[in-house]
């Protein structure tokens, strides 16, 4: 079901670019104290782990977005939040996005559940008595969603995605738009760094071949190196099938996304119909909001993370 939001963004912070910035760059959240644990995949790869809070807990499995981390301002804000409500807490790192290249060719995109569902699945067997949930933001939200409408029978009590791309060939014509371009533009500096380290790391991989002075976009990075590199036929192909709005109709698990109508990253044509939600789904729609933001705040210059709060209680009323 599709339901306005009660959330009202600070109103110094209405513009959908100052609360993206304002809460990548500016707000300052508690860290959470973490410890780290690697896991060996079944393809001789790894994943790093980043875990915290009460091991006594309910756990909470937490996907970051593109090029995110354990560091990014949205992880470190839930995982320290939970920490203070007694939740067990871990954030998989997708390859290649923790301290160090990951070993294969192939790394992670927006439809890649290999690595979601491994890591649920180990996490069941480690902890088969405890409450499970999952929360993914931007890039791992839709990921989260794709493994949910693939996987309908699963360990998890609740879901929650924020944020996600939902419709990727729209993200990618919305992101080469206006000031848009700017986020583009740090994400695909981002990327493309991260292709040049795994080539220093392995070269034996080949990794050279791709010409990365010719991307600029998201378009021509997914055209030339994301589908290529997990096997889609195309660009359009890969968007096509790694996008999750046609999944939602499949979700059996209990699963909340938050969204915003403003988010700089992506268009109106991302938000679904009520026809397109299974009954399982709750489609929470702000106006106001921007991309994994949601600040909130009366005084001018000190922002909240509504955000934390919202996922938070969301994450506790299902895992209590």
């Amino acid at each position: 079901m599709i339901y306005s939001s009660k959330f009202r963004p600070a109103w110094w912070l209405r513009n959908p670019y100052a609360q993206t910035l304002w809460a990548a760059k500016v707000l300052r959240t508690p860290a959470a104290a973490t410890s780290n644990e690697r896991l060996t995949t079944p393809d001789n790869d790894f994943l790093d782990l980043a875990w915290s809070g009460d091991n006594n807990g309910p756990l909470v499995i937490i996907f970051h977005g593109l090029t995110g981390s354990v560091k990014s301002h949205y992880i470190q804000s839930l995982m320290h939040n939970l920490s203070q409500k007694r939740m067990h807490a871990v954030m998989m790192h997708f390859r290649g996005c923790s301290t160090e290249p990951n070993r294969t060719r192939g790394s992670y995109h927006s439809g890649h559940t290999q690595d979601i569902a491994f890591v649920i699945e180990t996490l069941r067997n480690r902890y088969p008595h405890k409450l499970m949930a999952a929360a993914g933001f931007s890039l791992g939200g839709n990921a989260l969603l794709k493994y949910l409408g693939t996987t309908p029978d699963n360990p998890l009590q609740f879901a929650l995605s924020v944020s996600p791309p939902l419709v990727l060939s729209e993200g990618a014509r919305r992101m080469s738009t206006g000031f848009s371009k700017i986020y583009q533009q740090a994400l695909i500096t981002q990327l493309k760094d991260a292709v040049r380290a795994k080539h220093a790391a392995y070269p034996q991989l080949g990794m050279d071949e791709f010409d990365l002075s010719s991307i600029s976009s998201f378009y021509q990075f997914d055209h030339q190196i994301t589908a290529p590199l997990h096997g889609f036929d195309s660009v359009t192909d890969y968007y096509n099938k790694a996008s999750t709005l046609d999944d939602l109709v499949n979700i059996r698990t209990p699963t909340h996304i938050l969204w915003s109508q403003d988010d700089p990253f992506f268009t109106s044509k991302c938000i679904p119909t009520n026809e397109q939600l299974s009954d399982s789904v709750d489609f929470e729609l702000t106006t106001h909001g921007g991309h994994v933001a949601f600040i909130s705040g009366n005084i001018p210059f000190v922002g909240n993370s509504w955000l934390c709060q919202r996922a938070s209680e969301l994450l506790q009323h299902h895992l209590s």
